[in-house]
């Protein structure tokens, strides 16, 4: 299902975005099963001013504490395997931004998160595939911010909420998962369907996510708990493309907006704007 979205380019707090990247490489190379997160991720930056930099938390990036790029200028990482070789030569010669990844240590540090700095990674899929369809050209510089190897829900969103004074920046918040990502299913792709028990918890994820209703008190209990849905352990069997989420939602503890519902692989999933 198609999402319109009300443009807002006065907005007067920056933008943070929880987006689904597809399966590895694949949503740069036209695959059918991606065209329609193609077609999202390609048209989404119509629908806010263009930031001077971007934050991304991807959910394949993990340690034990929260872990910055700090680096001028990104290599990138590709980290998937048994892809067609030029999944291998993919490009996204993005700059980095030293001054806003020093800005996010500080901000970590002061709310005790023990945060680190690394010049020396390369940016992951999760980063440049969406990256290289939301911004083709580039141009923009980029900072990434690994999760937590706790994978605990709670210390997401007290890392996003001490992340908040960001969104009074031209900066761009994205964080980079996928709502659905039980692989034995998205891999029995074109031959799933009517996956009940996935359109159950992608339900339940919208409702928590943009009921205005719900206190945000409650938002977040049900956030922290979000295992306790019957679906929610078929839909992420381990829970990595789902906590960035959370750090968005702690950065803005307000009720989001639904700016996608449709199929990727075969199965449903969403993403959120909150502007």
């Amino acid at each position: 299902m198609a999402i319109t979205m009300d443009i807002n380019l006065n907005q007067t707090l920056a933008p943070v975005m929880y987006i689904p990247h597809g399966g590895g490489p694949l949503p740069l190379f036209g695959d059918k099963g991606h065209l329609k997160l193609i077609n999202f991720l390609s048209t989404v930056s119509q629908h806010f001013k263009r930031p001077s930099a971007i934050l991304i938390i991807s959910a394949h990036w993990e340690e034990n504490n929260p872990t910055i790029i700090n680096a001028n200028k990104h290599s990138l990482f590709y980290d998937y395997y048994g892809f067609p070789e030029e999944s291998y030569q993919v490009k996204y010669p993005v700059s980095g931004h030293p001054d806003l990844a020093n800005e996010i240590f500080q901000l970590l540090e002061h709310n005790n998160l023990n945060p680190q700095l690394d010049n020396n990674r390369g940016l992951d899929h999760g980063v440049f595939v969406p990256l290289k369809l939301i911004y083709p050209n580039a141009d923009i510089p980029c900072v990434q911010l690994s999760l937590l190897n706790s994978l605990d829900p709670l210390d997401h969103i007290k890392m996003g909420k001490a992340l908040a004074e960001l969104r009074k920046k031209n900066i761009l918040i994205i964080g980079s998962g996928l709502s659905f990502h039980n692989m034995r299913a998205l891999m029995a792709y074109p031959n799933n369907s009517n996956d009940l028990q996935n359109e159950a918890f992608q339900l339940w994820l919208i409702n928590t996510c943009t009921d205005h209703d719900i206190s945000e008190t409650e938002r977040m209990d049900k956030l922290t708990s979000w295992e306790k849905i019957p679906s929610a352990r078929y839909a992420h069997p381990r829970e990595e493309h789902l906590l960035p989420l959370h750090v968005c939602y702690g950065m803005c503890q307000n009720p989001a907006k639904l700016i996608f519902n449709d199929e990727i692989l075969g199965e449903k999933a969403c993403a959120f704007l909150w502007s």
